[in-house]
């Protein structure tokens, strides 16, 4: 199928070059990237045949809502509007009601994967009606990961790593939920590495947590993400221990205290997020390092004190 994509970025340019490989046609737009098709949002519209699906991966906050309403302007009745950023649930559910006053449909497709998601695939959970989500199937089916297979090799039945969570709104109520068990995941894998290393009777911490990877009943993604981090840096002496928070794990927090549902665990992981902003540790050194690796977010070097001495 065609597909117009908005946002060319680290996520956006991989999910592009995936959808491409699948064999599907994609009309890419950006406001800065070399990679774009087209210059304007209004040539990304004129480049597609109807009924047009676009899909918006743009930050989260008003570059989405700018993205979408603008869109709203140009599109027909029948097109089809995926927001597949980081948006708010409530945010999806305004644009919905906006697009059907002009006939679009509107999904909301929460996507995980980061920056491995070119190869290894994206794991999907979407919001909006099942007429619209059958119009873009084939894009999901290109994104999602390839199915597991049996011990005979063939493909266990299901969508694997695909999910029609429920109407608007459900595809980022579900991320939102699985950001916030992520900063959790992150929190234990960096309190366990700083006790590792604060003791003197571990003499190979890298080596240590690299044997958590097989068998155990801790083993991970991330967890190999933080091997790999450790290869790089063995000691994780090139970053600072500041990690910010992208806004979902607020809105899990803020949400497990509207539907009174206990989130201790994962409410402490976003308030450590706060005290790393306060103060360099090495849990929250391993928890920069994580998110570095599964998204490419930009961390903090540590700071040549010599150069910052006064003379």
């Amino acid at each position: 199928m065609q597909l117009g994509l908005v946002g060319l970025g680290k996520m956006g340019g991989n999910m592009a070059e995936r959808i491409r490989r699948a064999g599907h046609e994609v009309v890419g737009y950006d406001h800065h990237s070399e990679k774009r098709d087209v210059t304007s949002l209004e040539g990304l519209v004129g480049a597609l045949q109807a009924p047009r699906v676009v899909w918006v991966m743009v930050p989260a906050g008003e570059p989405t809502k700018s993205t979408v309403k603008e869109l709203a302007e140009l599109l027909e009745a029948g097109d089809v509007i995926v927001d597949g950023g980081n948006s708010k649930y409530t945010d999806d559910q305004v644009h919905d009601v906006m697009c059907r006053e002009k006939g679009i449909g509107y999904i909301d497709a929460g996507v995980s994967g980061g920056v491995w998601g070119l190869e290894n695939g994206y794991a999907l959970m979407v919001g909006g009606t099942k007429e619209d989500v059958a119009k873009v199937q084939p894009v999901f089916d290109a994104l999602k990961p390839p199915s597991p297979t049996d011990e005979s090799g063939q493909a266990v039945p299901g969508d694997a790593g695909f999910v029609h969570a429920g109407p608007v709104g459900a595809g980022h109520f579900s991320k939102m939920v699985h950001n916030g068990i992520e900063y959790a995941l992150m929190q234990a894998y960096g309190e366990g590495y700083e006790l590792l290393e604060a003791v003197d009777l571990i003499e190979d911490v890298p080596g240590v947590i690299k044997s958590w990877t097989q068998g155990t009943v801790i083993r991970s993604w991330l967890l190999d993400l933080l091997v790999r981090a450790l290869d790089e840096d063995p000691r994780l002496d090139r970053i600072r221990g500041y990690a910010e928070d992208s806004g979902e794990g607020r809105w899990t927090v803020e949400q497990a205290i509207e539907n009174a549902v206990p989130m201790p665990t994962i409410a402490a992981s976003l308030f450590a997020r706060f005290s790393s902003r306060q103060d360099d540790s090495p849990t929250m050194k391993a928890v920069a390092a994580l998110r570095n690796q599964f998204g490419g977010h930009a961390v903090q070097a540590v700071r040549d004190q010599a150069a910052e001495s006064p003379a």
